[in-house]
């Protein structure tokens, strides 16, 4: 694949990664709003974490309400979705655009775990903050793209001008 091509595609993950964490976090408004944990549930107040979220994520998705599994689902589809911008973005990217979709994905992969920690412990503090890191992966997300901006080059291979437009330039 030509390098415009990887570079494109790297543009349209981004794109892509910034439109899914915004949607999240409006079905996480929703859910925000009009859905409670109970108290108890399989997963809530673990002595182990790790065990007690996997309960708590499972218990969501099959008994948590549409919102709340819909919320949950899209977010373990993300996980999976940022690290492979990350892992492309490494690749194939200049350092700036790789560090700042791999800090993307650290902050989506940070509001998962808190998004896990609310199921767990239902504090308020864990949806403010599973909030304000999804925000900040937007703002990650979106240097990167502008980074990723389009060269000279690729504008040109995109547009091939006719002959009255080169005239127009000469």
């Amino acid at each position: 694949m030509r390098r415009q091509e990887t570079t494109a595609n790297l543009r349209r993950m981004v794109l892509g990664g910034i439109v899914l964490v915004l949607v999240q976090a409006g079905i996480g408004m929703v859910v925000n709003l009009d859905v409670s944990i109970p108290d108890h549930h399989p997963g809530a107040h673990p002595s182990n974490y790790f065990g007690g979220s996997f309960h708590s994520v499972a218990w969501a998705v099959a008994h948590g309400g549409l919102a709340l599994a819909v919320h949950v689902s899209l977010g373990l589809a993300l996980i999976v979705m940022v690290i492979a911008i990350a892992i492309r973005a490494l690749r194939i990217a200049n350092r700036a655009i790789g560090a700042w979709s791999t800090l993307a994905g650290c902050l989506v992969i940070g509001a998962a775990f808190n998004g896990a920690s609310f199921l767990d412990f239902n504090k308020d503090i864990n949806s403010l903050i599973m909030a304000l890191l999804a925000l900040s992966a937007v703002e990650s997300y979106s240097a990167a793209l502008f980074q990723l901006g389009s060269t000279t080059q690729e504008r040109v291979a995109l547009h091939k001008p006719d002959s009255r437009e080169v005239a127009e330039v000469i």
